[in-house]
Formats: structure tokens, C-alpha cells, sequence
């Protein structure tokens, strides 16, 4: 059992890197570049947006991993305390800007640390 929650959760973080990384990040560049920041604060934001898509890709390579070799199945702790307090900041954020809480993020985070620590 533990086997499909880490492959449910290392699935979950890719598909969550591909709309994020691909889809989400066309968005938001677009949007960001039409604003009135500074182009460093352009950067650092797109360079912040991309980060967390890699971030995503990692956890899924990892999630995968140790679901083929439960033996490393304390890696999963990173990524299960990383997705949980990714999930609440989240939600901190978005109870002082409810816009916040109409996207994905705390949920994919929060399934991600879930399905992460089901299958550890």
C-alpha cells in the first residue's frame, strides 16, 4: 500500500509541476512583465515561481524513488515537512488575500505531504 501512496503522491507533485511549470509559469511571466515592478523584482519573482516548479519535480524523481526502494524512505521527510508548510503558508497568505485561496497551491502541497507520509 505504501508502494501506490508514494506514486500517487510522486504523480500528483508532477503533474503539479507541468500545469505549474508550463502553463501557470506562461501566466504569470505574462503578468508579471506587463507590472510596474523594478526588473529586479521581476526576476526574483519569476526566479521564486520556477523554484517551486523545480521543487516539484524533485519531490515526484524522489517520491518515485522510494516507492522502488523503501529502504531511503526517510527522504520522504523533507519533502513531507516542505509540501505541509508550504500547504499552511498557503492558507496564512490567503486569509489576508482570499484571491489567494481560489488557486491549487495549499491543496496540492497538503496532498503531496499527505500521500507522501501515508506511503512512508
Amino acid at each position: 500500500m505504501a508502494y501506490w501512496f508514494l506514486m500517487l503522491g510522486g504523480l500528483l507533485s508532477l503533474v503539479g509541476m507541468l500545469f505549474h511549470g508550463f502553463i501557470g509559469g506562461k501566466i504569470y511571466v505574462t503578468n508579471i512583465k506587463k507590472s510596474d515592478l523594478e526588473p529586479l523584482g521581476k526576476s526574483l519573482s519569476i526566479f521564486s515561481w520556477q523554484f517551486h516548479t523545480i521543487f516539484l519535480f524533485v519531490s515526484a524523481v524522489s517520491l518515485f524513488y522510494i516507492a522502488y526502494n523503501p529502504d531511503y524512505a526517510i527522504a520522504a521527510y523533507p519533502i513531507i515537512g516542505i509540501s505541509c508548510l508550504g500547504a499552511i503558508l498557503f492558507i496564512w497568505f490567503g486569509l489576508e488575500n482570499r484571491d489567494l485561496l481560489k488557486l491549487p497551491g495549499a491543496i496540492l502541497m497538503g496532498g503531496i505531504a499527505i500521500l507522501a507520509w501515508a506511503g512512508e
